[in-house]
């Protein structure tokens, strides 16, 4: 068991807790790298829409892990993205703009949403968030002019540097380049007194704000963060179906970013990667076993949301900690034999928010 010795604050400040992380990071990103030689055009493609999906799902835990505050329109941030890069390479503009654009523009969405909201709370704040979804999506139904509507919106290819970014492989290795980007940026600002800030006012907002938090900054600059880098994942997102259609984005996809944020691991960046590749890669396992499942049950109507949302209740109530959390219990367990005690596994009495006032 590797026991951490800190001789220094500047350890603190560190991305890596040690020298081993950096090395087992590293060499995770360098197979990354090489797994288009090795795999087919169809699995990179399934990877590379668990990139866009996890960096979704990384601006998800900073707005809900990290600050507590939970989005039930989240998808509406998606789609500003999508159509925004889509529309900006339709009228000629570069790539290297186009996508940057596309997370400021949902950026400032997020400010929008997040300055009527500051006031509320649990379930009216979700009510809030799911009502500005629904608003998102009607616009991008009815603006016929801009977004064509039902009609569909091609994506055009882009390029940088005279290189297309093409196929299943340009789209994995763009997604990969802004994932790595969006880590990075969201360790960073957890670093931060910004993000101990996100994260006082997760824990409790009366304690936070007697420490001098300032509410109403924080928890804007928070929903502004999240809805960027949401929007630089609808921006990837366009790339990867090539065409867009307003019901894209519909309450299901917020649906599905939550139980990323929650099944992954609430409050860990690893959680959103995690639970990324848990929902992305559920529809191809049904796909797979639809035609042997009992008593014609694999063709139900409404077999896939219906797993979701069982898969959400269950990991709630019996793992709250997400597959991160299970996976950080299994390498404790592991690591402390044969001198492990039972009592250090069990879980423990977790409070609502009510009485966390303290």
């Amino acid at each position: 068991m590797r026991h951490i010795f800190k001789t220094s604050y500047t350890q603190d400040l560190t991305i890596w807790r040690h020298h081993g992380d950096l090395f087992w990071y590293g060499l995770l990103l360098l197979v990354l790298l090489l797994l288009p030689m090795l795999l087919g055009t169809f699995y990179i493609g399934e990877l590379g829409a668990v990139f866009i999906f996890a960096i979704g799902g990384v601006g998800l835990m900073l707005l809900t892990g990290y600050t507590g505050l939970v989005n039930l329109g989240h998808a509406a941030f998606l789609g500003i993205g999508a159509y925004t890069n889509a529309i900006l390479l339709t009228a000629g503009w570069p790539y290297v703009v186009t996508l940057p654009a596309a997370g400021l523009l949902a950026a400032i969405a997020g400010v929008a949403i997040g300055i009527p909201t500051l006031r509320m709370s649990g379930l009216y704040l979700a009510i809030a968030t799911l009502a500005f979804g629904q608003i998102v999506a009607t616009v991008l139904e009815k603006w016929d002019a801009v977004t064509h509507g039902f009609d569909g919106l091609a994506v055009p290819t882009p390029s940088i540097l005279g290189v297309e970014i093409e196929g299943a492989t340009g789209v994995y290795y763009a997604a990969l380049a802004v994932l790595v980007f969006a880590l990075w940026i969201s360790a960073n600002i957890l670093r931060t007194p910004l993000g101990r800030a996100m994260v006082a006012i997760r824990d409790s907002e009366i304690s936070a704000q007697s420490m001098g938090v300032n509410l109403k900054l924080y928890k804007t600059i928070a929903f502004a963060i999240s809805a960027g880098i949401t929007g630089l994942a609808g921006g990837l997102f366009a790339q990867y179906v090539n065409f867009l259609a307003p019901d894209s984005f519909d309450i299901l996809l917020s649906v599905q970013f939550l139980t990323i944020v929650f099944v992954g691991g609430v409050g860990s960046l690893q959680g959103a990667i995690l639970g990324a590749v848990f929902v992305r890669l559920l529809p191809q396992a049904i796909a797979l076993v639809r035609d042997d499942l009992p008593g014609n049950i694999g063709h139900l109507p409404g077999l896939e949301p219906s797993l979701f949302g069982l898969i959400l209740v269950l990991c709630i109530l019996f793992e709250p900690g997400g597959i991160y959390g299970r996976w950080i219990k299994t390498k404790l367990w592991f690591q402390t034999a044969p001198l492990r005690r039972r009592a250090a596994f069990r879980r423990q009495k977790s409070y609502a928010r009510s009485e966390r006032v303290g």
